[in-house]
């Protein structure tokens, strides 16, 4: 079995799956993040572990990429493998696949310099370059698939509910 053999068996046999039971593909995920001194976080989810941090230009230790240096790579690479998987389920080939992430932002708005710039992304864009010996109506279909069933496509364009919960406890000092 090839690659996108294996990939189509398996994404076919988890579509079926919650399709005729839908529990079985809900949960939550949960990312649990430790601040350190120098502006670092350690951040943990089941086995996987990661540092971010801030440059020394806003006053991190620079021990790690920023949030926003994750944020587009989760963008970006939910896209890159998003289109890998339908590629594989429409039997489309794809010799390679790469994604740029453009975001424009604001730093006034973050650092509340600001109240009429906002602290997000002012736009975000991204180019697709996709190598392929099938039509480009096929690669079409494949982008357009993927980028309606994306996590991110979905999160970046239409934004999720947001909830905050406070937990405080005194501390000795």
């Amino acid at each position: 079995m090839n690659g996108d053999d294996f990939i189509r068996t398996a994404l076919e046999g988890k579509a079926r799956a919650v399709a005729s039971r839908p529990a079985e593909g809900q949960g939550t995920a949960v990312s649990r993040v430790r601040l350190r001194e120098g502006l670092t976080c350690d951040v943990q989810e089941g086995d996987w572990k990661l540092v971010v941090g801030m440059p020394q230009s806003m006053g991190g230790a620079n021990e790690g990429a920023t949030p926003g240096v994750f944020g587009r790579a989760a963008f970006g690479t939910c896209l890159a493998i998003s289109y890998g998987m339908w590629a594989a389920r429409l039997g489309v080939s794809l010799e390679s696949v790469e994604v740029d992430v453009h975001a424009d932002y604001d730093a006034r708005g973050e650092l509340g310099v600001s109240s009429d710039i906002r602290p997000g992304y002012l736009e975000i864009r991204y180019v697709v370059r996709i190598e392929s010996p099938a039509p480009a109506s096929d690669v079409l279909r494949v982008l357009d698939t993927a980028d309606r069933c994306s996590t991110f496509v979905d999160l970046f364009s239409r934004g999720a509910p947001l909830h905050r919960e406070v937990q405080i406890a005194a501390s000795g000092r």
